[in-house]
């Protein structure tokens, strides 16, 4: 039998950086050292506290089957998180707790967008936004951040790409790929935007806890947001907790009540002892410790690598305010991010993205994840500059 494929499946992508991993796993077992900077995950252990939360939810019987939006408990210590960040206070029936935070985004997707509407998305941008935009058969309308205005939007272009078509905006600040982070005027000018159109916002927040300086107000917090506004999170980067599976948004209560059907339909809901393990984690004093910790030690690796990357032939890197990705500029050596890329990956042993992966103005630069311990960034440093040396044009 040969298997005929529905039409969707050729508009649905994927994430690059699991790709790389799989090469470059297999260029280890056959023999080469490898550095990797491709995957975007804390190399961070879960805080004991929370390991045991969750050990200790599956002894006392938290193996069975939760309310489809997620246990009270949990949804109650993640409206009190929300809430502490600022914004207008948060009720736990806004709250729904999803098996992985993607899973926000494809429901708010489905629950809210026709085909033939358009949602404006980040370009560069986490490639998961254009590919379940495409996937509904909506048309995705990129956005450019430049370099030049530190990654952020600009205001003026996304306004003149709203169109009576138009009926969402993807928003993620702090970004993926460039750490780039928006200003408290950016988001007012864009909520105001959002209200004079009405239109919704998915504000993509999971990288809002690794900042290395303050940050703005949350974008629910602006007047009219709060009815229009769907935040994404999880607890994968912050609490080192990716494998743990445990996402969730904050949204409107009719739309979280339809979030909860297409979860029914779906994956029935979360685990629950990854739900109580998230109470811990939201909670515990120990928990907000070791975030803290993380996060220094993040900051420390960012100017490691920051400084390294700037010292190379044909490469300027801005710094990045939060999350753990640089995003060098490498137009200076000659060559394109996919060439380069796949060059250092096969003969320097290093493993990182192409800008192209994040969308066409992704053009000209790379992703390095700097979730490895300093050593690897010195080792992956060094292995990048005897390769620049030998093959950036004018050295």
């Amino acid at each position: 039998m040969t298997l005929r494929f529905a039409r969707r499946m050729e508009r649905l992508g994927t994430e690059s950086a699991f790709e790389v991993l799989a090469q470059a796993r297999a260029l280890e077992a056959a023999g080469q050292p490898m550095v990797h900077l491709e995957i975007g995950e804390p190399d961070f252990d879960t805080p004991a506290n929370i390991v045991e939360a969750g050990c200790r939810a599956m002894r006392e019987g938290a193996t069975h089957y939760t309310p489809a939006a997620g246990l009270p408990q949990a949804r109650a210590a993640i409206a009190k998180a929300v809430e502490a960040r600022g914004g207008p206070p948060v009720d736990p029936a806004e709250v729904v707790v999803v098996p992985g935070s993607k899973n926000v985004l494809a429901f708010a997707l489905l629950a809210l967008i026709e085909p033939g509407d358009e949602v404006i998305l980040p370009d560069p941008g986490y490639p998961i936004y254009r590919s379940l935009v495409n996937f509904i058969g909506a048309v995705p309308r990129p956005v450019p951040l430049r370099e030049a205005r530190a990654f952020r939007l600009d205001v003026e272009e996304l306004a003149a790409l709203i169109t009576p078509k138009t009926r969402m905006i993807i928003v993620n600040s702090p970004h993926n790929p460039t750490g780039g982070v928006l200003t408290d005027e950016d988001l007012d000018q864009i909520a105001a935007l959002a209200v004079e159109h009405d239109l919704v916002v998915v504000s993509d927040e999971i990288y809002s806890q690794i900042c290395f300086e303050p940050g703005p107000r949350p974008l629910r917090a602006r007047p009219g947001m709060a009815e229009r506004t769907v935040v994404l999170d999880g607890l994968s980067k912050t609490y080192a907790m990716c494998g743990w599976r445990l996402g969730f948004g904050v949204m409107p209560p009719a739309l979280a009540e339809r979030m909860a059907t297409l979860l029914i339909n779906s994956s029935s809901c979360a685990a629950a002892f990854t739900q109580l393990a998230a109470v811990e984690a939201l909670q515990a004093p120990e928990s907000q410790a070791a975030v803290e910790m993380m996060v220094l030690e993040f900051r420390r690796r960012r100017d490691v690598l920051v400084d390294g990357l700037s010292r190379l032939p044909g490469v300027r890197c801005h710094r990045p305010a939060a999350s753990f990705y640089a995003f060098p500029n490498i137009t200076g050596t000659g060559l394109d991010g996919r060439t380069l890329a796949r060059r250092l990956m096969h003969e320097a042993g290093v493993a990182l993205l192409p800008g192209e992966a994040f969308g066409a103005q992704g053009a000209g630069y790379l992703r390095l994840a700097y979730t490895v311990s300093t050593d690897q960034i010195g080792d992956a440093l060094e292995r990048m500059g005897a390769f620049f040396e030998a093959v950036v044009p004018g050295r």
